[in-house]
């Protein structure tokens, strides 16, 4: 297996635009950092009488709390976990971040996350439909290899794609992140809100869950692009649905549980794990358990007909 995943590697290193790929997104990195440090407000640090502050801000959410409608129960979530976390500053005497330090660039960053998944979208959706395209597909079932392995050692490959892109981006922003901001002040806890508490976790950790927890969106979407890519042999249905579904999916799911609990059931509702950890869930009575057992789900789904299409259907070029 290892040496089929060995042979998928160098074939997606040896196309120029898997390099394409990997340039424009250091080149995003670069130009967020220099733009955030050419117009940011790097030079701030905690106001002196920044209890005052966090104060009239907790009094502000509270008086926006009791004007809301019942039906604005989002609003109403994150009113209270921003009540939650500066009445835990004030208790724990631990003053807001309003600089910009290299922990706080790394975390910004994490919003390319997204776009990274655009080019694992891209190598999924391709890796297979164009073995069908360029005929090459004949190459590799001549071979006395079982065809599920063929399609797995695909599919390992996106994935270890997508964890190479993730770490290019975590490295890299953190490289340039401590370069041109530094480290701070010290106070390099993060407060979570979780379970209608606040936690202090360490920032490294915090960031490391942050990124591997986000990635979990863009390999869902990945896999059901590697599936629309084994089903149909077209690279351009499954780039431009995994696409649309990647920048849409989580917008649309909100609406629709902003008015129905069976909106917990979509993909979309489950993909974000981080509202366990820090924030609310989407829908109220959610678990994390419930939202893993249902990425559980649609990942076998999708990977049961990418393998059974690829293995059963007649594959000849």
């Amino acid at each position: 297996m290892h040496k089929l995943i060995i042979n998928e590697w160098i074939k997606l290193f040896k196309r120029p635009g898997t390099l394409v790929m990997i340039g424009l997104l250091l080149l995003s990195i670069i130009a967020t950092g220099v733009l955030n440090k050419i117009y940011g407000d790097n030079g701030q640090t905690a106001h002196p009488q920044w209890e005052q502050q966090v104060t009239q801000e907790i009094k502000q959410a509270q008086k926006q709390l009791s004007e809301l409608p019942a039906t604005a129960v989002d609003v109403k979530k994150d009113l209270e976990r921003k009540v939650a976390i500066n009445q835990y500053r004030l208790d724990h005497q631990i003053p807001p971040a309003n600089e910009t330090t290299g922990w706080t660039f790394i975390n910004d960053s994490s919003a390319l996350i997204s776009f990274a998944g655009l080019f694992t979208i891209i190598i999924a959706a391709g890796i297979v439909a164009s073995e069908f395209g360029w005929g090459t597909i004949k190459l590799l079932l001549i071979r006395p290899i079982k065809r599920y392995k063929i399609l797995l050692s695909k599919y390992l490959t996106v994935v270890l794609f997508d964890l190479f892109m993730l770490a290019i981006l975590f490295v890299s922003a953190a490289i340039l992140g401590f370069s041109l901001f530094g480290t701070g002040d010290g106070h390099n806890v993060h407060l979570a809100y979780s379970n209608g508490s606040v936690v202090e976790q360490n920032m490294l950790l915090y960031l490391i869950n942050t990124y591997l927890l986000s990635s979990i969106d863009v390999i869902m979407v990945t896999t059901m692009a590697f599936m629309i890519s084994a089903v149909f042999r077209n690279s351009s249905l499954a780039v431009g649905l995994s696409i649309f579904l990647l920048l849409m999916g989580g917008t649309v799911t909100s609406l629709i549980a902003s008015r129905y609990d069976w909106a917990k059931y979509i993909l979309f509702a489950n993909t974000d794990l981080t509202q366990y950890f820090d924030g609310v869930p989407l829908v109220p009575g959610m678990t994390a358990g419930f939202s893993i057992i249902m990425l559980l789900l649609y990942f076998f789904v999708f990977h049961l007909l990418a393998f059974g299409f690829f293995t059963k259907k007649d594959v000849a070029a």
